[in-house]
């Protein structure tokens, strides 16, 4: 295979979002961008109509942000899987963890697995938690098992033995007795070589679940991209870095988050471009709102909750609320305003794009004077005021509230501003983290119209508005790099000194493999190896990731304190897994704002504001030059919303700066 390099072809990165799917490139030096209406039911329809409408006819690598594997999960229509385990094992994946999301909830029901019972199989075998092979399956164990899954015609199958992770040897067995099914096989000690076995049994289903979808979904995307040209396809990972597409079929598992991830790794590129390393991460979509924080770098979380589903694998740690630009707004039986999380999605979408019924956010926003009907798309899509006017007066007739147009848009903007709130609360508050510390970078259709209102709440004083705020998560995807991470749990426990050759011989196995990965899919640069563990107080549940360098305890002692406020320094200390996360740079982009001479254009104020707003189109923004509100920013992909008396510029790095509070 001939090395590959990202740097020698046109890279286009691509986000499937909710109504819209972006597309972000270079040509010519500049950053390029397109917006084009998502098609759910094949997301790669639209991107092929996307690719079409650059033009590409040479030769092209794709990088993508997807929502299929997040779409199968929440819909529940992935594969028909079967799940190998250890007998006496085979109900694990149902009975869980007696943790309760809602503890004095009587009616709460628990998710159901993905595995039906008639499909979990128990294989006699056994292995100790110190790796020693207790009870190896026979063959004859193994040709029943064989046979049994052959009958059963599953699309897919999931291993998961007790303690593989220690010693994957009857995996192994397992996986070659299988192997001739012909079938995807997800097994654990590949994917996730980790203790706690329910989280362990949990991810592998999740994959096997996920896997025949995302490999029809992808190969599908790679046709459609190789049309009249060569194409390389990459999909962009939860943990924050691009994988061969190939990679992404064999463990589907790790793109759940793949969208969202990229506008994390967006966000934190563009404001540091601005000299801010401490940034909280908004992005307000058509259907939901994804927040995260970025202190300095950002983190992955090992243990993560997908649609009630435990899964293992390493994520960004973002946070997500069902609050949009397209969340429908609605009177509960009491008569108390609603928003969402039930959204109007791409199809029929909001009433001002001509086809929704029900009022939405963005049709509030239209009604406040926060959106310009011409300016949305840059001109090119026009949104119908006279419609929305119209049908949300007769909605609110219908439900009998007794409320003006403007007061209810404004309930809408107050309503979904407090669910954004407690989900930004979410990742700083409530994990030890001051926000009047951080920067607010708002990005998403939808972000910059709510912002600052947000951050004067929570007494965040600066506003980052980035360039292509419509497609950060897009350009987030095409300056990623290429990553995989590895783990292994070891459980070492330590008082002051630290295991160091252990330590380096499990990570040189570690890299070893990494290196052995990335050279099978043709990459020529040798990746870049960063270390970490997870450490905890012996006898605790959970723990916390810490740098794998030679003030480990130290450091796990101090986010500790920052996490929970209290130390143990006299307690035993254990390493519990080890963790390496290997990558090849991508090719960096930077986004430059040009030097414009001619000054900022003021135009009329929308007339059904309730206060006035100046409008500028933010490329006639001289750089540097400091305006006041009140203002809305107009451009292509976004519109700002800024508050009275509050100052606000264009940076050298492109991004729109709103002060909202001395520093």
């Amino acid at each position: 295979m001939a090395a590959k390099s990202l740097a020698r072809e046109l890279r286009v990165a691509v986000d499937t979002g909710g109504t819209f799917t972006d597309c972000v490139w270079v040509e010519s030096g500049r950053v390029r961008m397109l917006k084009v209406f998502s098609t759910p039911n094949d997301p790669s329809i639209a991107i092929a109509e996307a690719l079409e409408q650059i033009g590409i006819r040479g030769k092209l690598i794709l990088l993508h942000g997807t929502t299929v594997g997040t779409n199968t999960l929440l819909q529940r229509k992935g594969a028909r899987i079967a799940l190998v385990t250890t007998r006496g094992f085979e109900d694990a994946i149902e009975i869980g963890r007696q943790a309760r999301p809602n503890l004095y909830d009587f009616f709460f029901e628990k998710v159901p697995p993905l595995v039906s019972k008639d499909l979990r199989y128990g294989v006699d075998e056994r292995t100790g938690r110190d790796g020693l092979v207790l009870r190896a399956p026979t063959n004859e164990e193994l040709a029943g098992m064989a046979e049994v899954l052959r009958i059963a015609r599953p699309e897919a199958v999931a291993v998961s033995l007790l303690f593989s992770f220690a010693n994957p040897a009857n995996e192994k067995a397992v996986g070659a007795a299988l192997g001739p099914l012909g079938v995807p096989l997800s097994i654990s000690h590949e994917i996730l070589p980790e203790f706690r076995e329910y989280e362990r049994t949990s991810t592998v289903t999740v994959n096997a679940y996920l896997q025949p979808t995302m490999q029809r979904y992808l190969e599908g995307l790679a046709e459609r991209a190789s049309h009249g040209r060569k194409a390389s396809v990459f999909v962009m990972q939860s943990s924050g870095g691009i994988a061969a597409l190939e990679t992404a079929a064999r463990e589907p598992v790790r793109t759940i988050l793949s969208g969202p991830a990229g506008g994390i790794v967006g966000a934190a590129e563009m404001a540091k471009a601005s000299g801010f390393d401490r940034i909280i991460s908004f992005d307000m979509g058509g259907t939901s709102t994804d927040v995260a924080l970025v202190d300095r770098r950002t983190r992955t979380e090992s243990q993560s909750e997908i649609a009630g589903l435990a899964v293992g694998v390493p994520m960004l740690d973002i946070h997500t609320v069902g609050a949009g630009g397209g969340s429908l707004a609605r009177f509960d039986a009491a008569g108390a305003l609603r928003v969402g999380p039930e959204s109007a999605g791409a199809d029929p979408g909001p009433v001002a794009y001509g086809r929704g019924t029900q009022p939405t956010v963005t049709d509030a926003n239209l009604l406040l004077g926060r959106l310009r009907p011409d300016r949305f798309l840059g001109g090119g899509f026009q949104l119908d005021f006279e419609r929305t006017e119209s049908i949300t007066r007769e909605w609110l007739k219908k439900n009998q509230s007794g409320l003006s147009l403007a007061q209810f848009a404004a309930g809408v903007i107050r309503v979904v501003n407090a669910t954004m709130e407690k989900a930004i609360r979410v990742v700083s508050v409530e994990r030890g983290y001051d926000p009047r510390d951080f920067a607010l970078v708002a990005f998403g259709g939808a972000g910059g119209l709510h912002a600052c209102e947000l951050a004067e709440a929570l007494a965040i004083p600066t506003v980052i508005v980035p360039a292509l705020p419509g497609a950060l998560s897009a350009f987030g995807i095409l300056v990623s790099d290429v990553v995989k991470d590895f783990s292994r749990t070891v459980l070492l426990r330590v008082k002051d000194q630290l295991p160091q050759d252990r330590l380096h011989c499990e990570f040189e196995a570690l890299e070893t493999r990494a290196e052995k990965e990335f050279s099978a899919e043709g990459w020529a640069s040798r990746p870049k190896h960063v270390r970490s563990i997870d450490v905890r107080y012996r006898g605790q549940g959970y723990e916390l990731n810490v740098p794998a360098n030679a003030s480990v305890i130290h450091e796990f002692h101090e986010l500790h304190r920052q996490r929970y406020g209290y130390v143990h320094l006299e307690r035993e200390v254990e390493l519990v897994t080890l963790r390496l996360r290997s990558l090849v740079r991508s090719p960096r982009t930077t986004i430059s704002q040009k030097t414009v001479t001619r000054k900022a254009v003021a135009l009329k104020a929308c007339p059904t504001s309730k206060e006035g707003f100046t409008i500028y189109d933010r490329e006639t923004l001289p750089i540097s030059k400091r305006v006041s509100g009140s203002a809305i920013v107009t451009e292509y992909s976004a519109t700002t919303v800024v508050p009275a008396r509050k100052q606000f510029w264009i940076d050298r790095a492109g991004n729109l700066i709103i002060q909202l509070r001395k520093l």
